[in-house]
């Protein structure tokens, strides 16, 4: 028992060294878990766009529309940018990628509300840009909604003020935005790509220490020619001690720091937040282990998490409606620490939920935990074996 604690504190001594030594490394483990939050965030700290450019097209050259483009015009939202004399001549404009919808009247728009008949106006949207989109839509909405009630006001002839009120809005509601409170993209989306760092840079960092051993091995495995390296428990516990003490500190930051720095939602409590982040970072830890297994060359592992970091934050379900994953898709998901890591931090974050109301997430989390270990352990004696045949 002493020689193997003995055994175990000496591969955690090497790998602290193996990791301090590789730049690659450590620039994965360090410098992105450091820098990439704060530049990501950076980025969304505006939390919605104001003063979209759009163009006009005004077939009608009346009151009304004219008044219904003042209000556009006068939201933060959106401002005219164009009066164009055609739709074709708006399609130019946003083409050019000079503005980013476009509101169209119709030569009868006045005309038609004088004769008590329905009228209408256009919004056509680039349907590339979702915030774009929804400030030009949302405005153009509200607008029509200020434009209507004036004429209920006009038409009603009302006395008070009182009967203004309830002639335009007889049944009264308040809108009241939950979880996202601002309404922005940055308490939106931030927290589930947080949550996915901390799984991309261990991939990055073990991956790429794993494959530099591999290149660098005279017997083609991972694993150090010394007799320390021969026993698998050890190994694994050893190696996973140095990833945990280093992505402790790197979780805190990431889960408690950030969203503070940055002023987005963060109900998360130290205590709830260090009980699901423990089973979260040790999971990730084994499964990034378990990949490291099969990088053959360090630059393999960079392609690898590439290619799956804007999946894996699909389906999570952060950013596309859980439901509406194909279940395929859901089951895959599984197998992957950042689905039920980001789900759980997400509730904790943002909507307040406590360590109990996330149980399922919590307790996925800690069975890949120890599915992943086992299996980890499965692969690292079978690399033992690899390196000892090759020995003899």
């Amino acid at each position: 028992m002493k020689q193997g604690f003995a055994d175990l504190c000496h591969i955690w001594a090497d790998e602290v060294r193996t990791t301090w030594k590789d730049e690659g490394v450590l620039i994965f483990f360090i410098l992105v878990p450091l820098f990439y939050p704060l530049l990501y965030s950076w980025i969304y700290t505006n939390e919605v766009v104001r003063e979209v450019p759009v163009a006009v097209v005004d077939l009608s050259h009346s009151a009304m529309s004219r008044d219904f483009i003042r209000q556009f015009d006068a939201s933060p939202d959106t401002r005219v940018a164009y009066y164009c004399n055609n739709l074709e001549e708006a399609k130019d404009v946003i083409g050019r990628q000079e503005a980013f919808g476009v509101l169209y009247f119709p030569t009868d728009f006045q005309t038609n509300v004088m004769r008590m008949e329905q009228s209408r106006v256009s919004v056509f949207c680039d349907m590339s840009f979702m915030l774009y989109y929804k400030a030009i839509f949302q405005t153009a909405t509200a607008v029509a909604g200020n434009v209507n009630s004036g004429i209920q006001i006009e038409r009603a002839g009302n006395w008070t003020d009182r009967e203004d009120e309830i002639t335009t809005k007889p049944l009264d509601f308040d809108e009241v935005q939950i979880f996202n409170a601002t309404g922005g993209y940055g308490n939106f989306i931030i927290p589930g790509v947080l949550m996915l760092i901390i799984q991309q840079t261990l991939l990055l960092g073990v991956g790429l220490s794993a494959g530099t051993a591999r290149e660098r091995s005279t017997t083609g495995s991972f694993l150090p020619d010394d007799r320390y390296y021969d026993g698998v428990f050890r190994t694994v516990l050893g190696r996973a001690l140095c990833y945990f003490m280093i992505y402790a500190v790197v979780a805190a930051y990431v889960s408690l720091a950030v969203p503070r720095m940055f002023s987005f939602t963060s109900l998360l409590s130290p205590g709830d937040t260090f009980w699901f982040m423990l089973p979260y970072v040790l999971s990730c830890i084994f499964f990034s282990m378990i990949v490291s297994c099969t990088i053959l060359h360090r630059e393999n592992i960079i392609l690898v998490v590439v290619f799956t970091s804007v999946p894996l934050l699909f389906i999570s379900g952060v950013s596309w409606p859980q439901s509406a994953i194909p279940e395929f898709w859901q089951w895959l998901s599984w197998l992957f620490p950042s689905t039920f890591g980001i789900r759980g931090f997400v509730r904790m974050n943002t909507m307040g939920a406590l360590l109990g109301d996330v149980r399922v997430e919590y307790v996925a989390l800690w069975a890949q935990t120890i599915v992943y270990f086992f299996i980890t352990c499965l692969l690292y004696r079978w690399q033992v074996i690899k390196k000892l045949r090759i020995k003899s």
